[in-house]
Parts: structure tokens; sequence; C-alpha cells
């Protein structure tokens, strides 16, 4: 039986931006909470590193768009109570063709949910933005209140107000089992650990903390290529000069992203919404075909849209992603122990939306009434997670 000392309320595994928002909302409801990372923080090794995110209102879904109202109100008080900017509104710009149709639902939900936006024909998305060089057809939607987070400022942010709330934040400490029960039993590599709650936020390791449990969810792990270009004149596509973030539709396969400058110096960080299935443990792997084929997709979006970038990356660094194959989140409890919660498939819009997702996690961990709508996150939406994987 492990001391008193070593008992906690929750247990969170996996010190991601999910993990530490989960961790935070336990630690300002005074709740007894310890988060625990295989690797020393901080590092690159999962999804949640980098120096920047997109934050937008911009869904398809309203479930989405209604989520991220609280989530800018967190956000600006994490800013406020770290005393560092944590995100800088820019705009964001949806870049399609005039009868792209996820362009035209995004838009019903923006004025669905009242969220401030602007349509601009390609006349005025010419005069407004000189530096984008558009093809027939195409037209943008202008996301006002969209930005950039950033991601490592954020993570740091969370660490510390964590602890300085009474957490505790163990780093360097691999999950080696988790036993199950009225009292959860957590063994690392270090010691061993007691809990009321457990919540599992591990990004592309979730499944091999899970199967022991007796789940598999069908989650895929993928290694993405996160690409900067440099400017042709440096600052061209810079915050100074007014640049948005932007999102392109139906341009290639995949969706294609950017952000202004300024992670690096005359760098600007322009990406491909896809990648290569990966093991996270074999992450630097060397490059796979579609690797090639994916840059390649990307310097021609460059090459044809942002003429006053080179059009091969200056540096090419790797993220994993976790999905799910509907694209949504899993907020849910274990099917068969209640006092297990998982949080997993956030990749590529997970970072924007933690704060309120590590509000729900923590609700479910405390049993309280979830403050959102579960459906589209439960874990039985899956028809396939039939017996053999319980």
């Amino acid at each position: 039986m492990a001391a008193q000392k070593d008992l906690y309320d929750a247990i969170v595994i996996g010190a991601g931006i999910q993990g530490c928002f989960t961790a935070y909302h336990l630690a300002k409801h005074r709740k007894r909470v310890l988060l625990l990372e295989q690797f020393f923080l901080p590092h690159s090794r999962g999804s949640s590193h980098g120096q920047s995110r997109i934050i937008r209102r911009a869904y398809p879904e309203d479930f989405y768009t209604q989520m991220m109202a609280e989530c800018y109100q967190i956000w600006a008080q994490l800013e406020h109570e770290a005393g560092t900017q944590l995100c800088r509104q820019t705009g964001l710009l949806l870049l399609g063709m005039k009868e792209n149709a996820e362009l035209k639902i995004i838009q019903a939900t923006l004025s669905r949910q009242g969220v401030e936006h602007q349509c601009l024909p390609s006349e005025e998305l010419k005069q407004r933005f000189p530096n984008i060089r558009l093809a027939r057809g195409e037209v943008g939607l202008l996301e006002k209140s969209g930005g950039v987070l950033y991601a490592d400022k954020a993570l740091r942010a969370l660490q510390d107000a964590i602890q300085q709330l009474g957490g505790i934040v163990h780093d360097g400490e691999k999950v080696m089992e988790i036993k199950p029960g009225l009292l959860v039993m957590v063994k690392t590599t270090s010691r061993s650990y007691q809990a009321k709650s457990l919540i599992i936020t591990a990004g592309p390791w979730a499944n091999r903390l899970l199967r022991p449990l007796g789940i598999e969810l069908p989650l895929q792990t993928l290694r993405i290529n996160v690409c900067y270009w440099r400017e042709k004149v440096p600052g061209s596509y810079g915050v100074s000069q007014a640049f948005p973030c932007f999102l392109g539709f139906g341009l290639a396969p995949y969706h294609i992203y950017g952000l202004p400058s300024g992670e690096y110096p005359g760098l600007m960080k322009v990406c491909y919404h896809h990648g290569n299935n990966a093991d996270p443990e074999e992450r630097d792997c060397p490059a796979a075909f579609s690797d090639i084929r994916d840059i390649h997709i990307l310097s021609c979006f460059v090459r044809d849209h942002l003429p006053n970038l080179e059009p091969e990356p200056a540096v090419m660094e790797h993220c994993m992603y976790t999905n799910t194959p509907d694209e949504h989140f899993i907020l849910d409890r274990h099917p068969k122990y209640d006092n297990l919660v998982i949080g997993a498939g956030f990749s590529g819009h997970g970072f924007k939306l933690s704060p309120v997702v590590g509000k729900i996690l923590y609700e479910l961990s405390m049993k309280l009434m979830p403050s959102y709508d579960l459906t589209p996150f439960r874990i039985s939406r899956f028809p396939c997670l039939g017996k053999a994987h319980m």
C-alpha cells in the first residue's frame, strides 16, 4: 500500500498541453494532483512543442466554435496570471475557391455563432494582401479574432501555474503499469502512486497505456513535417506587415496552413495538414517517399501563392499527430473503469481548445456534470470497438 503522501485526488499521465490544462483545472479547484511525463521537460517528442499554433473560432462544427468562446477567456486569464503574452491577434484568412463547400459551411457557422468575419472577393483580397498571389476564382474569408498562440510559452506558464497552485509535476518518469481499482495504482520507473482518479492524455502513446486496460482506440499516429520558408525580403510576411495566419481549403488533398514569420527570423511557417504513419518511438526514422511528395505539394503552393518566399524549405522539423477516424477528440471515461478518464485524438486542432478540454477532463475525473455536450467525443461513436477491443 502506498504511503498516504503518495495518494492523490487525481494523476494525469502526459504533460502536453491537454494534460497540463487538466492538471491546472484540478489544482485550481484545490485537488491534490500529480502530473507525470515520461520525458524530461521541455521536450520535442510529442505534439505540444514548438513556438506557435493557430488560434481561431472558424470551424465547420458549431460545437467547436462555441467551445472556443470560453477558450479565449481562459487563455486571457492564463496570460494575465503568467504576466507574459501567450496570444497575438493577427486575423485568420481562409483561402479557397468561391464554390468550396467547407468554406461555405464555416462561413455559415461563423454567422450563426455571431463571430466577426469578412468575405473578401478576389480583387479586395489582392488589395489587402498583395504578397499573396491568387489563382482564378479564389476568394478569402477573414476571421478577425484568429491569431497565433505562443505554444512553448503557454506550456511553461501552465507548468509553473500548476506548481504554484500546489500541484506536483514529475518529468523523466515513464509509466510502467496501471492497476485499476477503487484507488488506481500507477507504477513508474521511479516509484508507485495511488489516486482516486486517473486521466490519460498521452498523445501518440495513449494505446500503449490503454491496451493492458482492455481497450484499444482507433488512433492513427502520424509524423508531420513542420516546414519553415525563407522570406526573399525579411519581414515581408511578418506580423509587422499585418500578415495573417491562413488556412487553405481544397488547394491540395489536405489543408495547407501558415503563420506569419517570427519564430525564426526571416522564416515563415507553412505546413501540410497530413503526414506519414509512424510509431512515436521511431519518429526520427529517415524520410519516406510520402514525405518527399508532401514537401513537393507545399513547394508548389508556396511558389504559386507566396511569391516572396523561397520555394524550398529552409528548416524542417517533425511533430507527432494522433488522429481519430472522424478527427474529433475522445473525451470519455473508460467503458469498464469509471475513475479512469481518457483524452485523445487532439492533433491538428487540439492546442487552441485545450483550456476547455482540460476543464472537461477535470469534470469527468471528479464526476461532475460536464460543461458541454460530449456526444461528439464519446468512445461509443466508434462501432468497431466491439468486444475484441474491450
